[in-house]
C-alpha cells in the first residue's frame, strides 16, 4: 500500500517545521522539506522583488530603502514545483526518494540525500509553497490531510525574524525589510492556501488533529 502525506503549509515562521518535528518525534516518521527544492540563486530568470519599502509611517528611515531588485524567494517561481511533486509521489509509491540538500544562506543546492520512510505509512511534507502540491497529491490518491498553519501576524513576524537571524539566512537589514513585507501579506498567503485546499489551523490545533487521525487509523488497522 502506498504511504499517505500530511501537507503542512503556512506563512514563513508560522511553526510548520517545528510542528513537523514534533509529529516526527512522536510517531517516528520522516519529513519531506519542500523548501529544499528551491532554485539556485544564480539561475537565470528568477523573479525579482519589484516593490520598495514599507509605508513611511511604519518604520524608521533606516528601513525605508526597499529590497527591490533582490530575488523574491517568496515567489513560487523560485521553486522547482514539478521536482518536488515527483519526489513526493515517488516517496508515497516506493517508500524512498532522492532529495536535495539546500543551503538557504548560500542560495544553492549543496548535495543530495536519500529519504526513506522506513516503513511509515504516513509522513509530513512542509514548506511555504506546500499548497501547490495539494492538488497533485489529492489526484494521486495519497493525500491524508492538508493544513495551513497560522498564528497572529506579530508572533509569526518575530519567530521568522529571530530564526532567520540565528541561521544567518540573509543580511539582517534584508531580513527585517522582508519580514515587514510578509507581515502585511500574511492574510493573503493564508487565503491562498485555503483556496488550494488547506484547512487553517494553529500549530496546536494541527498537532491535536493529526494525533487523533493517527490514533483512529491505528485503531482501525
Amino acid at each position: 500500500m502506498p504511504a499517505r502525506v500530511i501537507v503542512l503549509a503556512g506563512p514563513s515562521g508560522s511553526g510548520k517545521s517545528l510542528l513537523a518535528e514534533r509529529l516526527a518525534h512522536r510517531f517516528g516518521w520522516p519529513t519531506l522539506r519542500l523548501d529544499d527544492f528551491y532554485r539556485d540563486g544564480d539561475e537565470a530568470g528568477l523573479p525579482r522583488i519589484g516593490y520598495g519599502a514599507p509605508p513611511r509611517r511604519l518604520v524608521p528611515r533606516l528601513l525605508r530603502t526597499g529590497n527591490a531588485g533582490l530575488v523574491d524567494w517568496d515567489h513560487p517561481g523560485t521553486w522547482h514545483c514539478e521536482d518536488a511533486v515527483a519526489a513526493l509521489l515517488e516517496l508515497c509509491r516506493t517508500g524512498a526518494t532522492d532529495v536535495p540538500d539546500y543551503s538557504i544562506s548560500e542560495s544553492r543546492r549543496t548535495g543530495a540525500q536519500r529519504l526513506d520512510l522506513g516503513g511509515a505509512e504516513v509522513f509530513c511534507a512542509e514548506g511555504i509553497f506546500a499548497p501547490d502540491v495539494v492538488r497533485a497529491c489529492r489526484e494521486a490518491g495519497v493525500l491524508e490531510s492538508a493544513y495551513c498553519v497560522t498564528q497572529h501576524r506579530g508572533v509569526t513576524f518575530w519567530r521568522r525574524l529571530t530564526r532567520d537571524l540565528r541561521e544567518h539566512r540573509k543580511p539582517p537589514l534584508v531580513l527585517v525589510r522582508r519580514g515587514l513585507a510578509l507581515l502585511r501579506d500574511q492574510r493573503r498567503v493564508v487565503a491562498h492556501a485555503v483556496d488550494l485546499g488547506c484547512e487553517p489551523v494553529s500549530p496546536e490545533e494541527a498537532y491535536r488533529e493529526v494525533s487523533a487521525l493517527v490514533s483512529r487509523s491505528s485503531a482501525d488497522a
